[in-house]
């Protein structure tokens, strides 16, 4: 049977009384945008002699030493403390929702046994993680989940030297943190340009894996803008520079000795190392140092829609060469791109003209661009470009509409669909929506992922609000169609063959 693979974290974990070590999930997740911390200059690698080449070309091979020499002192080993009871130090509970008081633990006895009467005694969870030093006064990027919550930081040099740190700020969504130590003329490392980087070049990672200060690894770019669980923000970089517990929050190199990421996740079966890690891209973690310096929070820009990425089938449905471009299967009522006339269906091709090849693409840019400001979106409408300005909102908290399945039923034939209209007291729970209630569900339908209770809202983005509008849309359609389907919190639009 194959182990379920899963995302870790790479901040390693120690109990002080026991040595036990422990894997948190990561908890991403961001706001790209390009900013400048200032950060000192390092010398490029030399290279030297290596592998000979097919057709007898010699080819070079970077030396990692140079850029290890030059930046290793720019490196630091996080030790992160928090004071909790022994319940929360144990990997299991007699009631998942008990507290320090928990009758049904089996190890209450044992510590009682040894402690004797009254309160048991709180206890050191020690957490390791790596940073880097991007100000000669002492300014510290690493992880979130490296320092968030913790009772006391510790910053080690290279020098051995060990400083207490300060957590100036901690930013969830992009799992950045800035950590401040009382310390003047440090090396630092010289920031580079993750948009620059390419798949397949030469990367070094430099952090303290299980506690090895200064371990050095090597690898390649294996992916860009990849999207994660929880990692809506980030568009992360992937490599295969091994990766673990402790790696968290340090320098990602280039073979210019130029920090391009922030090393941050990895995906495993067993909760190490397997070839596939994740960087934050220099850029967005810079950015939110920045902006937790000056207010201590970050701001992003939202424009209120739902989106998802198009496979062939819906390319042909909406007319498009080829699956590029964000398709907006909802749009916010009142929100930002109802008002610029964004509408569902619609394809966005391009924001402020930066080229959206994937959907993932779309909400790091949005998410950088200042709250307030005007934004240009290239979209694709009825076979046709256009483009449409939009002022940018304010990122809080997400509002989704609900919906849910629920008169008169059609049915869709050789497509295998029954269909009904909604009720008023569904309707009205909607919110002005309309649209039909999938009842039974079979052939075409079913293979394209069609479910009961899904609603029906719009084939190739027209409205449909009885089962003769949808009978109708898909009389007068060739080839597949997108139908736009309500389900849950959420619109998707669903490609449907119709031969």
């Amino acid at each position: 049977m194959n182990a379920k693979v899963l995302l870790f974290a790479v901040a390693a974990a120690a109990l002080l009384a026991s040595g036990c070590s422990k894997e948190e999930p990561v908890k991403a997740s961001a706001s790209p945008a390009s900013v400048n911390v200032p950060a000192a200059g390092s010398t490029a690698p030399a290279q030297q002699p290596g592998a000979q080449a097919a057709g007898g070309a010699t080819q070079t091979l970077p030396d990692f030493a140079v850029i290890v020499d030059a930046n290793k002192g720019a490196v630091v080993n996080i030790t992160a403390t928090k004071v909790v009871s022994p319940q929360a130090q144990m990997p299991f509970r007699g009631n998942p929702g008990g507290g320090d008081d928990d009758e049904d633990n089996p190890l209450n006895e044992f510590f009682r046994r040894f402690q004797g009467p009254g309160p048991m005694p709180r206890m050191p969870l020690q957490g390791m993680g790596s940073g880097f030093i991007v100000h000669a006064d002492g300014v510290v990027i690493t992880n979130a989940h490296v320092v968030e919550g913790a009772d006391e930081v510790r910053v080690k040099l290279s020098d051995r030297r060990e400083f207490k740190g300060k957590v100036a700020g901690v930013d969830r969504l992009t799992d950045v943190a800035v950590v401040k130590i009382d310390a003047k003329d440090l090396p630092t490392v010289k920031l580079g340009d993750p948009s620059k980087i390419r798949v397949g070049e030469w990367v070094l990672a430099i952090g303290s894996p299980f506690g090895f200060e200064n371990t050095v690894t090597a690898g390649i770019v294996s992916g860009t803008s990849r999207s994660l669980p929880e990692g809506t923000y980030v568009p992360f970089i992937q490599t295969d520079a091994a990766v673990n517990p402790g790696n968290s929050g340090g320098p990602l190199f280039n073979l210019r000795g130029e920090v391009v990421g922030v090393t941050s996740a990895i995906y495993s079966r067993t909760g190490g190392y397997m070839g596939v890690a994740f960087a934050i891209p220099v850029d967005v973690a810079s950015s939110v140092a920045e902006q937790l310096l000056k207010t201590g929070k970050v701001e992003r820009g939202r424009i209120g829609v739902g989106i998802q990425d198009l496979n062939s089938s819906l390319a042909q449905s909406f007319g498009l060469e080829r699956p590029q471009g964000a398709l907006v299967s909802t749009v916010e009522s009142g929100g930002p791109a109802e008002k610029a006339g964004l509408k569902p269906g619609d394809v966005i091709l391009s924001y402020n003209g930066k080229p959206i090849d994937n959907s993932n693409q779309l909400p790091p840019l949005v998410a950088a661009t200042k709250p307030g400001s005007k934004a240009a979106m290239e979209v694709w409408r009825s076979g046709k470009k256009q483009t449409l300005n939009i002022a940018v909102g304010e990122l809080k908290e997400e509002k989704m509409a609900r919906g849910k399945g629920g008169g008169d039923t059609e049915r869709g034939g050789k497509l295998g669909l029954a269909v009904r209209s909604l009720s008023p007291e569904e309707r009205k729970e909607l919110g002005s929506a309309q649209g039909v209630v999938v009842e039974q569900v079979g052939g075409a339908a079913a293979r394209a992922g069609i479910r009961p209770g899904d609603v029906i809202t719009a084939v190739n983005g027209t409205p449909v609000k009885s089962p003769d509008d949808l009978r109708r849309e898909l009389e007068k359609a060739k080839g597949s169609v997108a139908l736009l389907v309500r389900r849950g919190d959420a619109s998707i639009f669903v490609p449907l063959d119709i031969g």
